[in-house]
């Protein structure tokens, strides 16, 4: 039992810690001369750590870049979490890139935000650090990198299996339909100056925003028909495992015939709008080669539509030309005289070749 004799006084209390605080700031004081910086900070991130090792939080460090590839599941979640609004979040960044028509949200710089997943609390954090200029190849192009920016995700180490397994892959999932969502149709056509020289890459073709105001609700069309065709591009879009399970690529085509002015291209746009695809339009006499064919193909997006002109037009059909085609016969008349009746083949590539 203690007394009341016993109890230290307040002056000696205080004076107690007074002596403590001196010491430690004559310690930090030692530490910063003395020792050389990089030994204060392996001291101090080993007793950072220490303590840290008692803490049942885990914390995933998920950088933008991995070596010169852009890391998919920082982008992921970039996107994902421009959509949590949180209230522990002050600041977030709000831009439309040019050409585009829609809004993107996502984080600003060093803030925080919340989100729960099958009741794991997980909280993420942005992080950026300035670092000294650099250039950086991307997509065959170099850009400045000043920055390094990255997201640390913070949860109780029980749940790392569900982090790793289900969370991480159900944000990469979302992302992709929130993209989908927010896309601005693109019309695609071959540049053919920077295939000639550097051969299939992402600037092999060159695009703008895709306006065709054609929809199935306004395309003039049998009802059955239509309606057929909406129902076979949805029961294809939603059967990628099918295809996998039965060996295919997982792709679909359409061969679209008749005369000029029957909606051919229309119906084209209205696939396009309906499943937000954007459109590849390639002519097959732009190509030369089955090589310069393969880069043009690998360089398409995903869940696009590539649209084959005129591919009747692009054969030699002997038996469809007025007249035989003399020997000494320019380039221009390796074209049928007759106007095209197959106008073009809609392939649709919902992933990479």
């Amino acid at each position: 039992m203690f007394s009341k004799n016993n109890l230290p006084s307040a002056q000696t209390v205080m004076s107690t810690a007074a002596s403590i605080a001196a010491s430690a700031m004559v310690l930090q004081t030692v530490t910063r001369n003395l020792l050389p910086h990089e030994l204060q900070t392996y001291i101090f991130q080993n007793i950072k750590g220490f303590f840290k090792s008692f803490s049942p939080q885990m914390t995933l460090i998920i950088e933008e870049f991995d070596g010169l590839a852009r890391n998919q599941i920082y982008r992921a979640a970039e996107i994902y979490l421009g959509t949590k609004i949180s209230p522990s979040t002050k600041l977030y960044r709000v831009s439309m890139p040019e050409k585009e028509t829609k809004i993107a949200v996502s984080m600003a710089k060093n803030q925080e935000t919340m989100d729960t997943f099958n009741g794991v609390q997980l909280k993420w954090r942005q992080v950026t650090r300035q670092v000294e200029s650099t250039y950086i190849a991307t997509q065959g192009a170099s850009k400045i990198r000043s920055e390094i920016r990255s997201f640390q995700l913070s949860f109780h180490k029980k749940h790392k299996e569900k982090v790793l397994n289900s969370y991480l892959p159900f944000i990469l999932k979302e992302s992709k339909g929130l993209v989908q969502e927010k896309k601005t149709l693109k019309l695609h056509s071959l540049n053919h100056d920077h295939l000639r020289r550097y051969g299939g890459n992402s600037e092999t073709w060159q695009r703008i925003n895709l306006d065709h105001p054609a929809t199935f609700e306004t395309l003039a069309m049998n009802t059955e028909l239509k309606t057929m065709i909406m129902e076979d591009l949805e029961r294809f879009v939603k059967r990628k495992e099918y295809y996998r399970k039965v060996g295919k690529a997982w792709k679909r085509g359409y061969l679209l015939y008749g005369p000029p002015g029957t909606g051919k291209s229309s119906l084209i746009a209205a696939m396009a709008n309906y499943l937000n695809f954007d459109i590849y339009d390639l002519e097959l006499t732009d190509i030369h080669s089955n090589s310069d064919l393969r880069r043009i193909l690998i360089a398409t997006g995903n869940r696009s539509i590539l649209v084959v002109e005129d591919i009747d037009c692009s054969l030699e059909l002997p038996e469809r030309q007025i007249e035989p085609r003399p020997a000494s016969a320019s380039a221009a008349a390796l074209k049928p005289r007759k106007a095209s009746q197959v106008k073009a083949y809609a392939h649709f590539i919902p992933c990479s070749i």
